[in-house]
C-alpha cells in the first residue's frame, strides 16, 4: 500500500517541481495519520528521487494541556529522522483570552505562521503539507458555498513575506488511500485535543460529499479534473521549476 502512496506523491512532485537539490523541506506534523504518513512517505521519497534533499519535523504545539506528547516523541524517535517541537500558548490565546465562537480559521493562520517561523529558524526552505486530494476538492467546494468564490489552495506556493516556499506532495492521494495505508503501517493518530474538532465547516462539505458520492461514485474525480482543467490556483502541470507566487491562503476555513 505504501508504494502506491509513493507513486502518487512521485507524480504530484514532478508535475509541479515541488523539489530541487539542496532543498531542505520541513514537514509539518500535527499527529493525526495524514501528516505521520507523509513524514515516513517523504523519507522513502529521498531513497529513489534523483533530486536530494533533507528531512525534518516539525509539530506546532498548541498548549493544550491534555496533548499526547509522549507518543508523539515516540513516533518522531522510531522515524530516524530530525525533528522539531514548536510550544506555543495558541490554545491558550484562541480558547481563554478571546473566546473565539469559530475559532477553525484564526487557528489555522497562527499555526501556519508558526510552522513558517519555525522552518526559517531551523534553515529550511520549504514546508510540506499533508493536504489530500479529498481537501482539495472540499476548499473548493468550501469558498464556493460560504464565499461566493472559485478557488482552493495551490499545489505549490511561495510565500514572499517568509521567503519560504509551500508544497503539498499528498494532492494526488485520496484520503480513503492515506487512511488504509496508514492503517496497514500501524499509525496511530495523536489528538490534538481540540474541541472544535468535528464540528467545523469542513466537516460539513465533507459529509456532503459523501452523500452525493452515494448518488455518483465518480463526483470526487470529476471535481478534481475540473480543477486540474480549469487551471485555477496554480494546478496548471507545469515541469519548469517555475513557483507560483502568492499571498498566504486561508485554505483552513
Amino acid at each position: 500500500m505504501l508504494q502506491k502512496i509513493l507513486s502518487r506523491l512521485r507524480k504530484a512532485v514532478t508535475d509541479y517541481d515541488m523539489i530541487n537539490n539542496g532543498d531542505r523541506i520541513a514537514v509539518g506534523i500535527s499527529g493525526g495519520k495524514d501528516s505521520q504518513l507523509l513524514f515516513i512517505a517523504m523519507r522513502e521519497l529521498r531513497r529513489f528521487l534523483p533530486e536530494k534533499f533533507d528531512l525534518i519535523g516539525i509539530t506546532i504545539d498548541l498548549g493544550f494541556e491534555n496533548y499526547d506528547r509522549e507518543s508523539l516523541k515516540a513516533f518522531y524517535e522510531s522515524s530516524g529522522v530530525d525533528y522539531h517541537i514548536e510550544k506555543t500558548n495558541i490554545a491558550q490565546i484562541i480558547f481563554d483570552v478571546r473566546q473565539e465562537k469559530n475559532p477553525c480559521s484564526l487557528c489555522a493562520n497562527m499555526k501556519r505562521g508558526a510552522i513558517f517561523n519555525a522552518a526559517k529558524k531551523l534553515g529550511c526552505n520549504k514546508v510540506a503539507f499533508a493536504h489530500h486530494m479529498d481537501d482539495v476538492i472540499e476548499t473548493l467546494l468550501m469558498s464556493q458555498i460560504f464565499e461566493g468564490r472559485i478557488h482552493t489552495f495551490s499545489p505549490v506556493t511561495f510565500l514572499d513575506r517568509k521567503e519560504i516556499t509551500l508544497i503539498r506532495p499528498f494532492i494526488y492521494a485520496e484520503e480513503k488511500l492515506i487512511r488504509t495505508c496508514g492503517k496497514d503501517l500501524g499509525l496511530k493518530p495523536i489528538s490534538s485535543c481540540c474541541p472544535a474538532d468535528g464540528g467545523t465547516r469542513r466537516q460539513m462539505v465533507k459529509e456532503l460529499i459523501m452523500d452525493l458520492s452515494r448518488e455518483n461514485r465518480h463526483i470526487k474525480a470529476n471535481l478534481f479534473g475540473a480543477i486540474q482543467r480549469a487551471g485555477i490556483c496554480g494546478w496548471k502541470v507545469q515541469s519548469s521549476g517555475r513557483q507560483k507566487k502568492d499571498k498566504p491562503e486561508d485554505e483552513q476555513l
